[in-house]
């Protein structure tokens, strides 16, 4: 199985990807400094949107540089692209395929903007678009589902941000990412008798908040996508204004709660959910008071600093999504109607 073995070869792509692409990153992280950026444009979509969603939060977070996520439609059907004096212009594609992500790198250097590409294609029309490539060096990605080439996103945009940030304890944190990515892994066997549980789920919500709220999304896609359940992702704060009254007695809700910043807010949350609603939660979590409160609860390893969080939390979501299919009686390898490179204009 592709899905599965490309799953497993996250702790050892994150690892070399740290140890070959630093030097490049660090060039980037000089040229940025070099010129009078002020804040991130940045073009995705699908999976790689939700790593935009990282790096809204991170760069935001740790670098201080506001970031907006473009409407690629603005660059080609409308032709009205905004002005972007002092952006950082990125895409992020794991093809480097797609038209509309290209439009936007094209128009940034059009402007005179300092373009960056972050893909796993490096010869492709995003990259020669762009005057800095982070090539994210995932190898071929056979699987329909995207796993490895999500995770490796990730990464290199916190290697991005370490390297603008020129601070060493992010280095040696990022260090050990492929060290909890490995021990989350050791869950398998008894995340694929979990989801047994949920074989006949039709629709859930997911929650996550700060920078998890990307986990969330990332997971629902690939509940979508692999297991055709309607899974809708929330911040777990925008949930609470309308759409936590979806919530009845056993309503499947999963949940990215890692300690941090936000953690208090969304174990208040949780706890709601189970007390006053009866929810359905399945929580992955480092926190043995947010894992009591789930029928399921999924282990993160301790002292994971929250900013990297969201590269380890998203592996067991995604061993989740593909046992529910196989569960299912759903081929994995094969989801519906989607293929591997979507071109979208």
């Amino acid at each position: 199985m592709s899905l599965q073995s490309e799953i497993y070869e996250q702790p050892e792509l994150l690892a070399r990807l740290l140890l070959n692409q630093r030097e490049t990153v660090e060039k980037i992280a000089e040229i940025v400094h070099k010129r009078n950026i002020r804040y991130v444009f940045l073009a995705a979509r699908g999976t790689s949107d939700n790593a935009g969603r990282y790096a809204n939060y991170l760069w935001g977070a740790q670098n201080q540089l506001p970031l907006a996520l473009a409407t690629p439609s603005l660059f080609t059907y409308y032709n009205r692209p905004p002005k972007l004096d002092g952006a950082l212009v990125v895409g992020i594609s794991q093809s480097g395929q797609s038209p509309d992500i290209v439009s936007v790198i094209e128009e940034g250097r059009i402007q005179g903007c300092l373009t960056l590409a972050i893909t796993n294609a490096p010869s492709s029309p995003l990259a020669r678009s762009a005057d800095l490539v982070l090539d994210i060096q995932a190898g071929e990605e056979k699987a329909i589902a995207a796993t490895k080439t999500y995770t490796a996103e990730l990464m290199a945009v916190a290697m991005v941000s370490a390297a603008i940030g020129d601070d060493k304890s992010c280095w040696r944190e990022l260090g050990k990412v492929s060290d909890w990515a490995e021990k989350v892994l050791k869950q398998d066997a008894s995340i694929a008798r979990m989801a047994e549980r949920y074989r006949y789920m039709r629709e859930c919500v997911v929650l996550g908040r700060g920078f998890n709220y990307c986990t969330a999304f990332e997971w629902a896609l690939k509940l979508k996508e692999l297991t055709y359940t309607v899974a809708e992702p929330y911040s777990s704060a925008d949930f609470q204004h309308g759409p936590i009254a979806l919530v009845e007695g056993g309503f499947p809700v999963m949940a990215v709660a890692p300690r941090g910043k936000v953690f208090d807010t969304i174990l208040e949350m949780l706890g709601r959910l189970r007390g006053d609603h009866l929810a359905e939660l399945v929580i992955i979590s480092d926190d043995k008071r947010a894992l009591s409160l789930a029928q399921s609860p999924i282990f993160l390893p301790g002292g994971i600093p929250e900013w990297l969080t969201p590269i380890v939390s998203i592996i067991p979501a995604q061993l989740f999504a593909t046992y529910l299919t196989l569960a299912k009686g759903l081929d994995p390898e094969k989801p519906r109607t989607i293929i591997k490179v979507t071109e979208t204009h």
